[in-house]
């Protein structure tokens, strides 16, 4: 039988779940697409399914011959179109996942120029600000804030630095007064500031700030401790793009301007892969160009 035909077969299986599934997708009888599976692992040798009569997983050696069959697979259909003088378009869909304010604020507006280059990419963009599982998620690319974990799985390519601000309201500031140096700000409301954030907007070590008292208000949500400085709740560490329309309109008032230039690092994350799609090469080069990173001192 034919190899890559019969690759084809696994792969779809796999991707819709059952083999009348894949048969269909192919246009054969469920009786050729199980000719298919089974011819497969006679050739290896190996079982690349494990059934019962309700449910079918992959086996350890099946999910590393999955992602196999999807590189070659790729890589034929790229070098037919290149034999073919085509010149292949990023096409498909495209799952990304990102930090909700940066989605929201900066890689949202970036991507109408992205899906204007690409017209033939559909995006599925998930906005949440935990660590998600490429592999086990599906995503083929995830913007990281922050020093990344070591991971031999996943290329990383740097982007501008994530900066924050420190902020609040000329109304809280007129009631409870201006902090002038670090240590004031032990007296005032600072909403959900964590050690971490603080330490790494100060560029080192928080210097006992640690110690700061929680504000009578904690929020988990950057949009809402927006709000709440706005409102006069407190002092809040946020990021520059949330803030920095509110500060320019005089809505709010940036203390302690001198830290926080140099950011935090943020990276575009995806599967080390040997033969990458067109799409997502084209997603992160586009990153790199839209949010090019600081250049080494």
């Amino acid at each position: 039988m034919n190899l890559l035909e019969s690759m084809q077969v696994y792969v779809l299986i796999v991707d819709r779940g059952s083999l009348s599934a894949a048969a269909a997708a192919m246009d054969i009888s469920a009786t050729m697409a199980g000719k298919h599976l089974r011819a497969l692992e006679t050739r290896l040798g190996m079982q690349l399914l494990s059934r019962t009569t309700r449910r079918q997983h992959m086996t350890p050696f099946g999910e590393d011959y999955y992602a196999r069959c999807k590189d070659i697979l790729r890589l034929v259909e790229e070098t037919d179109a290149q034999a073919a003088h085509q010149q292949l378009a990023p096409a498909g869909t495209l799952r990304i996942s990102a930090p909700v304010i940066f989605g929201t604020h900066a890689l949202v507006p970036a991507l109408a120029e992205y899906m204007q280059r690409h017209p033939h990419v559909r995006v599925e963009a998930t906005l949440s600000d935990r660590v998600v599982d490429l592999a086990e998620e599906g995503v083929e690319a995830a913007l990281r804030i922050g020093t990344l974990a070591d991971s031999s799985m996943l290329v990383a390519r740097p982007l501008t630095p994530y900066r924050l601000m420190m902020c609040a309201s000329p109304a809280y500031l007129a009631r409870h007064g201006t902090p002038r140096t670090l240590a004031d700000l032990a007296a005032h409301q600072c909403l959900s500031f964590s050690p971490s954030a603080l330490a790494q907007w100060l560029e080192g070590d928080a210097g006992g700030l640690e110690h700061i008292a929680a504000a009578r208000l904690q929020i988990n949500n950057g949009e809402a401790l927006r709000a709440a400085a706005l409102h006069g709740l407190g002092i809040v560490l946020q990021s520059n793009q949330l803030m920095s329309a509110d500060v320019a309109a005089g809505r709010l008032v940036q203390l302690f301007p001198e830290h926080g230039r140099t950011g935090r690092p943020m990276h575009v994350v995806y599967s080390h892969d040997r033969y990458p799609s067109t799409r997502l090469r084209s997603f992160v080069d586009f990153l790199v160009e839209r949010f090019p990173p600081a250049p080494h001192r």
